[in-house]
This record gives structure tokens, sequence and C-alpha cells, in this order.
């Protein structure tokens, strides 16, 4: 049984947080990360978003420079964290903000997509925790708005997507305007030759923690594929929303354009959803953000660059509308849901020219996701029973053919 959080050595404040946020117990990633943290130790772990990973290097990370409060100069900053994303950047600002709610440390998220003045004006007080994405760090930086002189506690989240968007020399950079003694977090959902390569040269013998994506996320989901055409994945969409109209489900696509478009499909047979990816301006991605949170909407459509930027409670289904080129990326996908102690359920739609995709994920999760076997005649009944007026034709059609096939029978 893991000790319950009024147990650890960590503020009075911090308790208060988390016992109005209901954390009883730690997760198996806080319970390996926190004592080492707090210990000033450097950390490398690989644990995928769900864990509880962000609580992980949050609580030991406000406890310590609560301990270690000092007066700070105007953009004089204490603790940094890069991310990729500016929707990620928010939402970890978010679980800071709650966890050090009762604290007096002063928390900046820094993200492009708004105004620098707001964010300038934050920074005079002097940060504890800067929260950012490179961009518009490094540009406050260059207009020295921002001091990373006195940093003592570098952590870098979702590393390995940080990579994928080319952030390797802006991590790089970053350590370069930072003292030579400071405390590295290391994060990362997955782990490959690049990331071990970057890690090492940031932490200094570092605590290695490792969770297998399999064990803490599996456990509360369960996968199922259905095998669907192309051009007939927004029928079985719209079948499994009707279905379904109380749950909440976040639907991952492929591109921009194509997000977009099933959006639109959607509104045609009468379900409302949202669209999250690269092209919306950022006050539009905010308002989504917030519109689905609160469940207004409850369908919510998104590329794989939004897929580490949602944390939101309480999604019901994934649904993989199209299948990630990327393996790796189906875990991410699936992360949304079955957090906690939740359940969830992730539903692919593979087409044939997606089958041998399916089978490398398949082969990263080491386990065969159950398939959904459809008959002809309730295949069929879909494709009928649809709304959508892109489809009626092809119900005329059909109907036409059969009317000559028995027309035929009876001459």
């Amino acid at each position: 049984m893991l000790m319950k959080f009024e147990k650890y050595h960590i503020s009075d404040e911090i308790k208060r947080s988390l016992e109005e946020l209901g954390f009883k117990r730690p997760t198996d990633i806080q319970f390996k990360s926190i004592p080492s943290i707090l210990k000033g130790e450097d950390v490398l772990a690989v644990a995928q978003t769900g864990t509880g990973k962000t609580a992980a290097f949050a609580i030991p990370v406000l406890h310590l420079l609560q301990e270690r409060q000092k007066i700070k100069e105007a953009g004089e900053v204490k603790c940094v964290v890069m991310l990729p994303t500016r929707e990620l950047a928010m939402q970890i600002y978010e679980v800071f903000e709650q966890i050090g709610k009762y604290t007096r440390l002063n928390i900046v998220c820094l993200h492009g997509g708004v105004g620098q003045d707001p964010q300038i004006a934050k920074l005079k007080l002097g940060v504890d925790v800067l929260i950012a994405t490179p961009g518009r760090m490094f540009d406050l930086v260059s207009q020295k708005h921002v001091k990373l002189t006195k940093v003592e506690i570098l952590i870098l989240d979702e590393a390995d997507q940080m990579l994928d968007l080319g952030f390797y020399k802006d991590i790089q950079d970053v350590i370069k305007f930072l003292p030579k003694h400071h405390q590295t977090l290391f994060f990362s959902a997955t782990i490959d030759i690049k990331i071990k390569d970057l890690a090492y040269s940031i932490v200094r013998n570092p605590i290695r923690i490792q969770l297998s994506p399999k064990d803490p996320v599996s456990k509360n989901i369960t996968h199922s594929v259905a095998f669907i055409e192309p051009d007939d994945k927004r029928a079985f969409l719209e079948r499994l929303v009707n279905e379904h109209p109380e749950s909440k489900m976040i639907v991952f696509v492929r591109t921009k354009v194509r997000a977009e478009r099933v959006a639109a499909a959607m509104k045609r047979v009468g379900i409302n959803s949202l669209t999250m990816h690269g092209d919306k301006e950022q006050a539009d991605r905010s308002e989504a953000m917030t519109t689905f949170k609160n469940g207004e909407v409850k369908i919510l459509i998104a590329t794989d660059l939004s897929a580490r930027g949602i944390d939101i409670a309480n999604v019901d289904y994934v649904v993989n509308y199209d299948l990630p080129e990327i393996p790796e990326n189906y875990v991410h996908r699936i992360g949304r849901t079955g957090r906690g102690i939740q359940k969830g359920f992730a539903v692919s739609f593979c087409s044939a020219d997606e089958k041998s995709i399916l089978g490398e994920i398949e082969q990263y999760m080491d386990k065969k996701i159950n398939v959904l076997e459809i008959a002809k005649k309730d295949y069929a009944q879909t494709l009928d029973l649809s709304d959508d007026n892109d489809r009626n034709w092809k119900k005329l059609m059909r109907d036409a053919e059969n009317y000559n096939k028995k027309k035929s029978k009876t001459k």
C-alpha cells in the first residue's frame, strides 16, 4: 500500500491543496519520482501521459521552491518548465497553480499566439516557476525580460515530442543560459537512442524511472478496431455518437483539412463538434478546449499535434478515425481516456490500406487489438441509416439495383 500524501515531508500548504484536489495516494510515477526530486537529484523518467507525471514533478518542485523562497529581481526565474505546445503549457500551468494555490509562489506561463505585454508585466515580479514554449521564452530572453542565470531547476516535459517538433537546438540553447549547477528533471513518454543521447547530455547521475507504456493505461482502456472503408467512416462515427449521446469523445484524424471535413459531415447529420489543429488561432483553440472541457460540446476532432496537448477529465472515448502513421502516437492518443481510475474506450476505424499500420501498432504495444466483427447486413444498414445527404445517393443506387434484380427474377 502506497503511503498517503499526508505522510509526505511536504509543506502544509501543498498538502491542503492536494486534499482539496482529491489526491490521497501517489500514482506509481509519483511514488517513484517525488522522494528523489525532494533530495535534489536529477531524474530521467519514461512515463506516458495519464500516469500523473505532472504532479510527480509539480508537488516536490513547489515544496523545494517554497522552502528556498527568496526575494527575486525583475525577470529572475528559479524553475523553468519547457514544453512543446501551447495547450500543454497552459494545462501544466493549471496543475502548478492548483497545487501551489496556498503558497506564495509566482507561477507564470509564456507561450505565443497572444500579446506579450501582460506576460512581461508578470515577469517584473520575479518568477518562481516559468512554464514556457521555446519560441516565446527566447523572444523575451533576447529582450532581457527573462533572466535564466539563477535557475535552480530545469524540467523538460514531453521531451520526445519536443525532438519530433525540432526543438533540439532550443533545448541546448536554454542550457547555455543556466548556471552550471542546477537540478534537471527529464520526462518523456517514449525512449529511443535520440532521447537517450539528449537526456544524458543534460542530466548528471540521474535516478532513472521507467514505467511500461502498457501497464498504467491499458488496464483502464478497452481497445477495439473495426474494418471500415475510408468513405464509410463518417457513417460509423455518426452511429457511434448517436449510440452514446452523453459520452465525451476525442476523434483523431490525420490532417487539418480532414478535421474540418469530418466536422462538416457531422454538422450535416445534426451532430455538433469542435476542431483542434495547428491552423486555428490561439483564441479559437482556447475557446474550443474550454467548451469541450465544460461538456457544452461533447465531440472534439483533433490532429496528432494536439494529442499531447489535450488533458481533459472524463473523456469516455478516443476514436482513431484515421490510424496514426507513427505507432507511438496511438499510445499518446489513447492516453486521453482511461485516466487515473476512470475507464475508457479506444475505438479505431481501419481501412484496407491502413492494415499494415495496425500491424505496426500491435507490434509496438505487444498485444493484439480486439476486432469488432461487422456483419455485411449491419455494415450496409449503418450506411443506409446515415442522415448524411452526401451518402443518400449511394442508398438510392443500391435500392435501384436491388429493385432491378427482383424485377428480373419475376420475369
